[in-house]
């Protein structure tokens, strides 16, 4: 499988299944079209059998062109195991070295501890924790209130 540029054709399809990938959990309005449009050269998909099995949507900030930011990312259920997370967050390390940055950020929430396991083993430390939810440390109302998320940063030299 190979991994190319997400393209505003594969929104339908991955926004049809990320709810149930994510085991009936409302994620869909967590991802806009707009990474599939606006933000093509840094994000990512891998395609079997003609529909997209796996993604990641991840820009290089404006605000900030020495970091690279990593939105969202999705591996169907039936493709966990074989790599393609890994894979695709290498994939999108190269990119954002290739346009000069320094370091990737990304959220998880604390309750997500197969999140908090994956992005540890990349190399992903946490950070500007400021209290912890069910023993994690955590920024507390990050995405708002009771919104608590595990702040991630990776260097990438």
């Amino acid at each position: 499988m190979q991994i190319r540029n997400l393209e505003a054709r594969d929104y339908a399809p991955i926004i049809a299944v990320i709810n149930d990938w994510w085991g009936g959990r409302q994620m869909a309005d967590m991802l806009p079209k707009l990474f599939f449009v606006h933000f093509r050269d840094t994000s990512f998909a891998v395609e079997a059998g003609g529909a997209p099995v796996a993604f990641l949507a991840g820009f290089v900030s404006q605000s900030y062109p020495e970091q690279a930011y990593i939105h969202f990312v999705g591996v169907s259920p039936a493709q966990r195991g074989h790599g393609l997370g890994r894979r695709l967050y290498e994939h999108f390390f190269t990119a954002a070295l290739a346009r000069g940055c320094t370091s990737v950020h990304c959220v998880t929430a604390p309750v997500n501890a197969a999140s908090i396991a994956f992005h540890t083993r990349m190399g992903f430390t946490a950070e500007h924790a400021n209290g912890e939810r069910g023993g994690v440390p955590c920024t507390l109302d990050y995405d708002g209130r009771g919104q608590d998320r595990v702040q991630f940063v990776r260097a990438l030299r």
